[in-house]
């Protein structure tokens, strides 16, 4: 490697922080990456080098690694469908935490700094925002899974940075619909959506979680860091937020209650994240929802 040229793993390349994660460093650094994903196939892989990697497998973890030898690993991979984590319980764990016990062996063996992003569902949702030493009270599987993961790093004897994002929103290749994503494919036909009033927190764009990612890794950033958007506001609100600026009729969307969703999964209510800790350690300050909502748009062409 040329001096200061980081060999970096990244996991989950697939998905949409995956892939945002992926084209951040490919664009703005000359690191070498290896990014790998569950699937057989990868939407960048004309741009780098591609394995497939199953993290919930320790020897399929280990001999990718000692192949590669990273400096830093990035871990994008997760099981996120909330509500399925309460179902699917042994599953949702393999992911979340035994493949991250799995990555924490794999820089043990290569002296590696561990990147890996958590949830603001690590919190009970009663008096959000939270800061990064807020102490975590778990309501959903979920989100004692996300916290297992966290302690698993932090009784490690490996580096680590953790990275508590929420409400992430964005675009990529054949991404699973997020949260604006499902909002622009109801109402651009002018069907109705049913949005919550009653759940509160920031929201997310994706390409603004990948910059602060490069930024914890350049800088050499150890420790928790929030990154979010700086506005808490409803899911209503974000859907309403998101009608001003594409254009859609706001009377589409129709309030109610999260009691009525009758979700498996408990969820943090009046939850957030403090972002002033980036903010200031970082130096960039996130778009908002209305600015990322923009910036959607136009990714979207419309």
């Amino acid at each position: 490697m040329k001096p200061g040229k980081l060999n970096i793993l990244i996991t989950g390349s697939n998905g949409l922080l995956g892939q945002a994660v992926s084209k951040m460093f490919l664009r703005e650094t000359d690191h070498d990456l290896l990014i790998t994903s569950a699937e057989e196939y990868s939407y960048l892989y004309d741009k780098c080098e591609y394995r497939t990697l199953d993290i919930t497998s320790k020897d399929d973890v280990k001999r990718t690694a000692s192949e590669f030898s990273p400096n830093v690993i990035i871990n994008c991979a997760a099981f996120t469908n909330v509500d399925a984590c309460e179902t699917e319980r042994e599953a949702s764990w393999k992911i979340n935490v035994d493949g991250v016990k799995n990555l924490i062996i794999a820089a043990r063996m290569n002296g590696a700094r561990i990147i890996h992003f958590s949830t603001d569902y690590v919190f009970d949702g009663r008096n959000g925002p939270y800061s990064e030493d807020a102490v975590p009270n778990p309501i959903s599987f979920y989100g004692r899974e996300k916290l297992a993961s966290e302690n698993a790093l932090k009784t490690s004897d490996i580096e680590h940075a953790i990275i508590r994002t929420l409400v992430i929103y964005g675009t990529g290749k054949n991404v699973k619909p997020n949260f604006a994503l499902w909002l622009v494919d109801k109402l651009s036909n002018n069907e109705l959506v049913n949005v919550v009033t009653d759940q509160i927190s920031n929201t997310t764009m994706v390409e603004d979680l990948a910059v602060g990612t490069m930024r914890i890794v350049e800088r050499g950033c150890t420790g928790i860091y929030n990154i979010a958007g700086p506005d808490v506001i409803s899911r209503y609100m974000f859907a309403h937020n998101l009608c001003e600026v594409f254009g859609y009729d706001k009377g589409l969307v129709r309030p109610i209650t999260t009691e009525l969703l009758n979700q498996p999964a408990p969820r943090p209510m009046r939850s957030g994240l403090t972002t002033f800790k980036a903010e200031a350690e970082l130096g960039f300050k996130p778009m908002d929802s209305m600015e990322g909502l923009r910036f959607l748009k136009f990714q979207l062409g419309h």
